[in-house]
């Protein structure tokens, strides 16, 4: 029988299957302090290792125990002068069973567990996607293609490579000397000459050899193949990742003189935030940062995210730049389109009205989805949190949002809400609603 020895290195000396399985146990007590961390910290320490407190009720491992209350003990226990045979042990005031200190409680931390920045985003992102609600083509970005590799041993009849397959025929049957058929021919033209002539002592014999040979070299043509199955050699394939279906993710900021430190703070957290998402998801996803005041204009990622600017603030020339690049780069018919917005809500009443004639008569028929985030002051979240009632852009973007239902809008008024917007705005579709 054979024995498989598997001596891969563990990551850091530690078991990796252990790990894995705690992982599996612990997801979601995991999840859950990933998200408390990342909500009260920097969106950016998402991309980075973590420390995670795990309370003791949930590192448990089931155990056998003897029963207390039955069955026969003889106990051999050491002398003290303390307690004599048949004394009861009072219990320990604080209700364990041994050393505690002062105030600790069931849901203490047991330990801290280490995740890395793999395993971070993987919790962090699992049940996210980028919505699809028009078309479907969208998965995961890549396919595979097949691409000539080599021979293999096994495979589909239909990729069984001949001249391969013949070569080695003809080598194994060289090696073990396999009788050529022009030997068996050779004896047969001799057997037939000599059965043909006059049958004396010295001819007899002659045939008599001479099928014994023909025989012994029948026998070992029958028992060495043409072609074995050892000789046997197919096509191989290996899959090459291909773009399956690109996509572009317009990411458009508002920086003009009414966004304060505070709301651009908030609105670059949460494209930290979706710039760590499609990164670690859609690998192929490309990303284009629109920056706009009273003027847009495309920008790179530094730019977008540290660059100081100021000015007046008209909404819908972000809108008209994102559409002059999906008409110069981006056809509709090729690339899978989406935008996520964020601003302070302030514009001109006239200009709301265009970014109304701009998304319903051309980019909502392009986009696949366009999430829109308002930074509103924590003052108004209880004021705005549950009306319809805000800024002109506000109100327009919500007849948007009734007439398309690939739009969607949010508000955000602290750092705590920008998960939690977040998983609104990209969380995972249901089946029914992705096959509708």
């Amino acid at each position: 029988m054979p024995i498989f020895i598997d001596r891969r290195l563990n990551p850091k000396d530690k078991s990796l299957g252990n790990r894995q399985r705690f992982l599996r146990r612990a997801r979601e007590e995991l999840k859950r302090s990933i998200r408390d961390q990342i909500s009260t910290g920097r969106i950016a320490d998402a991309d980075r290792e973590h420390a995670v407190p795990m309370p003791e009720k949930g590192t448990s491992e089931p155990a056998f125990n003897d029963a207390r209350d039955s069955g026969r003990r003889n106990h051999i226990l050491p002398g003290n002068r303390t307690f004599n045979s048949g004394d009861l042990i009072p219990k320990p005031a604080d209700g364990g069973g041994g050393p505690s200190s002062p105030g600790k409680t069931d849901s203490e931390d047991d330990f801290r567990f280490v995740l890395s920045r793999e395993e971070v985003l993987d919790l962090f992102f699992e049940d996210l996607e980028l919505p699809d609600l028009v078309k479907l083509n969208l998965k995961q970005i890549l396919t595979f293609k097949p691409k000539r590799a080599g021979f293999a041993a096994s495979g589909s009849p239909t990729n069984i490579n001949v001249g391969r397959t013949m070569r080695n025929s003809h080598g194994r049957r060289i090696a073990l000397r396999r009788p050529k058929q022009t030997e068996l021919d050779a004896i047969a033209q001799q057997l037939a000459m000599l059965e043909s002539q006059p049958p004396n002592a010295g001819t007899l014999k002659r045939i008599a050899a001479l099928r014994e040979d023909f025989e012994q070299l029948e026998r070992r043509r029958r028992r060495i193949a043409f072609v074995d199955p050892v000789d046997i050699r197919f096509n191989r394939f290996d899959p090459r990742p291909l773009p399956n279906a690109s996509a572009v993710m317009f990411c458009l900021m508002d920086v003009s003189g009414s966004m304060g430190e505070r709301e651009k703070d908030l609105a670059k957290r949460f494209f930290v935030l979706l710039h760590l998402f499609l990164t670690r998801r859609y690998e192929r996803t490309e990303l284009v940062f629109i920056r706009h005041t009273h003027e847009a204009q495309e920008v790179d990622e530094h730019t977008f995210f540290y660059h100081t600017q100021s000015g007046g603030t008209v909404v819908s020339t972000a809108l008209e730049e994102m559409h002059r690049v999906i008409e110069q780069r981006y056809p509709p018919t090729e690339w899978n389109i989406y935008a996520a917005q964020a601003s302070d809500g302030d514009n001109f009443s006239a200009d709301s009205e265009r970014c109304i004639e701009l998304l319903d008569g051309k980019l909502m028929r392009l986009c696949q989805y366009f999430a829109y985030v308002e930074i509103i002051d924590e003052r108004e979240s209880h004021i705005f949190g549950a009306t319809e009632n805000g800024t002109s852009l506000w109100r327009a973007y919500s007849a948007i949002e009734q007439k398309w239902p690939n739009f969607q809008t949010r508000r955000i008024a602290a750092p705590a809400d920008i998960y939690p917007v977040f998983r609104q705005l990209f969380a995972r579709q249901p089946a029914m609603r992705q096959s509708a």
